[in-house]
């Protein structure tokens, strides 16, 4: 009988160190997908949109009709 609660406990060990490295893996992402910037504020520059032709200078090379 000694051996059959032995397993019982080697099982529920396994089980809670399986569950705790869930809960870490979880943590870890949320943490990850937490952005380091405040909300609101822009993640490029305009001098960097303008750069990639995203954004026109005012005055600039646009042309007007």
């Amino acid at each position: 009988m000694a051996r059959s609660s032995r397993m019982s406990v080697n099982k529920r060990l396994r089980e809670r160190k399986k569950a705790e490295k869930a809960e870490l893996k979880r943590e870890q992402k949320k943490l990850a997908g937490q952005s380091e910037r405040e909300p609101g504020t822009p993640v490029a520059a305009p001098e960097d949109l303008e750069g990639y032709g995203v954004l026109v200078a005012p005055g600039g090379d646009a042309e007007e009709d």
